[in-house]
């Protein structure tokens, strides 16, 4: 996803107001994408890049808010004094000039909230004069400093001591743009000739992988209309490499979580396969229909819970299953800055409860020297490695079908353990969680 601030002719100060908007829903429990789909369209790409950038650094705005006024105002204003807050963060690498920033935060004011106007240019007139003692101070607190809630940041620091700082920057990053490139219509190599020739800079990360020096929009992709390229970080690239292994061409396979449908059409990109994709939310299923059809693949699909399978299973055994399991998404705050501060830390025991039946439900629909691939978008071990651990301990045939079991936790940092490794600052991959297991 483009999150980069765009040029673009709508005043600053609507735009402000429509991210302003997007950040008071998102600190009442709605995720970004909902509070967007309702921001007029000519302005949603430029309240979507300063809604990531605030969601980003909420914390640090959070921090100064409560120094600055001890009382909270009313949460349309304080929405909007966040988000210029966040802007206005020292850290934060904006584009704008801070007295630009003040000026139109006061006349979004205007127009949201008459009479805070006065309020929001104090405030922040105030933060500009005395910036360096307030960042100062604000930066004791580990919520201004990480901009993660602190049981999100007390997680990290139990299950990786060593890389727990490093995790909470990389979060607060800008994504890479990786392309997966259709093994059916070409390779890697081939694909970047042809965005060299649109003037695209990238370069190959993998067998059907390429990164964007620059994210663009899809719309300036050569093929993509035609199914020739998609959209995938490189992580999540492994799955269906990793599923079909040495080849399962012509083989019965279960996508059992398979909305959006990336990782379905990466399996039928590179085998034939006969598989059957399963979400339980038809919505959702909409989509896996729509990146199947865009790409020229076909698929069985079926709006279904993967835990029940009494109500959607044939009685015949699958070959390969793929289970990328609903879980915290912890792994890719960086595309999904809201994420974050959605969660609560009772979630992620709920999360892993499901996870576990869904193995559970899906290691009988599986054949005797089948495999199944669990993963998960998640960095926290509870959702990972705990999880496979337990499960090798409830089921006498199941192991591990690599040595060590492949891959493991891949953190979103750039010595991740992902071939060719990826050097350049904040162009990591997302964090991932896979094990392979084989039925004996």
């Amino acid at each position: 996803m483009n999150d980069s601030p765009p040029r673009h002719s709508l005043p600053l100060a609507t735009l402000l107001n429509h991210a302003a908007d997007a950040v008071q829903a998102v600190r009442a429990g709605e995720s970004l994408n909902a509070a967007l789909a309702r921001c007029p369209a000519a302005a949603r790409p430029g309240t979507q890049a300063l809604s990531f950038h605030v969601l980003r650094w909420l914390g640090s705005a959070q921090a100064l808010r409560a120094l600055l006024v001890p009382k909270a105002p009313a949460p349309g204003v304080e929405a909007l004094l966040l988000t210029a807050l966040a802007l206005l963060w020292p850290r934060a690498e904006v584009s704008y000039a801070s007295h630009t920033l003040v000026d139109q935060a006061v006349a979004a004011a205007k127009l949201r909230a008459r009479h805070s106007a006065s309020f929001i240019n104090a405030v922040l007139r105030r933060f500009l004069r005395e910036r360096d003692a307030l960042v100062t101070s604000a930066l004791r607190d580990p919520l201004a400093r990480f901009n993660h809630p602190a049981w999100w940041i007390e997680r990290l620091q139990h299950d990786w001591p060593g890389q727990w700082q490093a995790i909470l920057d990389a979060d607060n990053q800008r994504p890479p743009m990786t392309l997966r490139v259709n093994a059916r219509r070409s390779s890697a190599a081939g694909y970047l000739t042809r965005l060299a020739d649109q003037g695209i800079a990238a370069r190959v990360i993998g067998p059907q992988a390429v990164t964007l020096d620059q994210p663009c929009p899809v719309t300036q992709l050569p093929g993509f209309a035609e199914g020739d390229v998609s959209v995938q970080d490189a992580a999540a690239q492994l799955a269906a490499p990793l599923l079909l292994g040495a080849g399962l061409g012509g083989r019965r396979v279960l996508d059992a979580c398979a909305a959006p449908g990336g990782k379905t059409a990466h399996l039928l990109e590179l085998a034939d396969l006969d598989v059957l994709a399963l979400d339980s939310d038809p919505a959702r299923l909409t989509r896996v229909h729509d990146t199947l059809g865009r790409l020229g693949l076909n698929a069985r699909t079926i709006a279904a819970d993967a835990a029940t399978p009494a109500a959607w299973w044939d009685g015949q055994p699958f070959d390969a299953i793929l289970l990328d399991a609903p879980c915290s998404a912890a792994g890719i705050v960086r595309r999904h800055p809201d994420v974050r501060w959605l969660r609560r830390s009772t979630d992620i025991a709920t999360l892993a409860g499901l996870q576990t039946r869904l193995l559970d439900a899906l290691w009988p629909l599986l054949k005797p020297g089948g495999r199944l691939l669990y993963c998960t978008c998640s960095v926290f071990r509870a959702e990972g490695q705990d999880q496979i651990d337990a499960f090798l301990q409830r089921q006498p045939d199941a192991r591990p079908s690599l040595a060590p079991p492949s891959p493991g936790h891949l953190l979103p940092l750039p010595d991740n353990g992902i071939e060719p490794p990826v050097h350049r600052a904040g162009a990591a991959s997302d964090g991932f969680f896979y094990a392979l297991i084989a039925k004996t």
